[in-house]
């Protein structure tokens, strides 16, 4: 709550109000109400997006993206289910970054995109179901590396991921286990877009 309510940006999702119950002493958190769908539900209902659609949405998600990176946040879940689509007056396809609940604090994005990658080979102690940090379909190689290495560039490859699945409809890589698909984000190259139209 703390992170999203941080960033200042329309395509961030607005946390209002959050805290403990005095009454019962559950955590609480009060959100802007928003009436639309996630890119998931979007997409299984109509299928691959046109590319100007796709793009005008992806650009939105960038703004947001790169707002929560000036206030030193790193998302780490970007994922159709976490973006989402709303009306707002005649925009009816105004996008909000939902679900800042695996955020990282980083240094200042100049810090972290100067910081190599030093992992070159899939940790899989680090990989194992209970410790993976994210949705392996959408993760970059870094955040399966390591921890250590995750920065703003992780959430571009992520909103990369979404955008090539909003285009053709398909994932960067379907592999059938979860080890697989982690594997092949490290190792393999993706079918080209073109390819999967």
């Amino acid at each position: 709550a703390r992170a999203s309510s941080a960033v200042d940006s329309e395509h961030i999702v607005q946390v209002i109000d959050s805290g403990i119950d005095e009454a019962t002493g559950l955590l609480f958190r009060v959100m802007e109400r928003l009436r639309g769908h996630d890119l998931e539900h979007l997409l299984d209902r109509v299928g691959p997006l046109h590319p100007d659609v796709a793009l005008r949405i992806a650009a939105q998600a960038l703004i947001g993206l790169q707002k929560a990176h000036e206030a030193q946040i790193i998302h780490r879940d970007i994922k159709p289910a976490n973006l989402l689509v709303a009306r707002r007056g005649s925009n009816v396809d105004f996008l909000k970054v939902l679900d800042f609940g695996l955020v990282k604090r980083s240094g200042t994005v100049a810090e972290v995109a100067a910081q190599p990658l030093t992992d070159s080979v899939l940790n899989t102690q680090q990989t194992a179901a209970n410790q993976i940090q994210g949705t392996p379909a959408f993760m970059a190689p870094e955040a399966i590396l390591g921890e250590q290495a995750v920065d703003p560039r992780s959430d571009i490859y992520a909103l990369g991921c979404v955008a090539y699945w909003l285009l053709t409809g398909h994932l960067v890589f379907d592999e059938t286990t979860t080890i697989a698909t982690l594997t092949a984000h490290v190792m393999k190259q993706p079918v080209p877009p073109s390819e999967r139209v």
